[in-house]
């Protein structure tokens, strides 16, 4: 628990989703605490990806409740907007804009006080310095997820949900991932992550639910 917190910054109680006949989440209930990671782990169909985007909006859960900083999620909150920084699926880049032009937008849109400075020090940290001129359908993978990341982090956020934030990144790219997210963790921020990563699991989870499994 965060010091000088008194609710935990993400709250989800009793999460029902289903597809038809088949239930997916049922009664899947979490605080998240300022400065806690939450890692889900578990097998492929287990519901991760349907938690995850259930707590960003993306599906809409049928029954339960889940709480921003103590207001009920809604997309049309731009509180609950600037609050979330997520990376849950390949994200559809503007085709029509570079690398650096997406950043930039971002970090303008949020306020930053120097979005120049804010998108030169998260390019050079995700290593794309080379290919920030590039539209994004130029790029490798590896550069799209490292795209993607960074536009989580150049934006203000007090949460951070991520699916499988590890995919196509090589050995070098998911050590980075692992101190870059201690780091938010270090700085009070709430990050849940599903991963199948044992290494990033274990270096940033300061608690493990196995989904459809016991917690550990």
């Amino acid at each position: 628990m965060a010091k000088g917190r008194t609710a935990p910054i993400l709250k989800v109680s009793h999460l029902r989703k289903a597809y038809g006949d088949h239930v997916v989440i049922s009664d899947f209930s979490l605080d998240v605490w300022a400065g806690e990671a939450i890692a889900l782990t578990g097998r492929n169909g287990a519901g991760k990806s349907t938690i995850l985007r259930c707590l960003v909006g993306a599906e809409k859960a049928d029954d339960g409740s889940i709480e921003i900083d103590g207001r009920p999620l809604r997309e049309s909150d731009a509180a609950i907007r600037a609050a979330m920084a997520t990376v849950i699926d390949d994200l559809d880049f503007f085709p029509d804009l570079s690398v650096v032009e997406h950043l930039d937008l971002l970090a303008r849109a949020y306020g930053l006080p120097d979005p120049e400075q804010a998108v030169d020090a998260i390019l050079a940290e995700v290593l794309l310095v080379p290919q920030s001129g590039q539209l994004p359908g130029t790029l490798s993978s590896g550069q799209r997820r490292r795209l993607a990341l960074a536009t989580a982090f150049v934006r203000p956020r007090q949460v951070l949900v991520l699916d499988e934030p590890e995919q196509r990144l090589d050995v070098e790219g998911i050590d980075w991932l692992a101190k870059r997210l201690l780091e938010e963790r270090e700085q009070g921020l709430a990050i849940i992550m599903a991963s199948h990563e044992p290494r990033l699991v274990e270096a940033v989870a300061t608690k493990t639910i196995r989904v459809g499994g016991a917690d550990e």
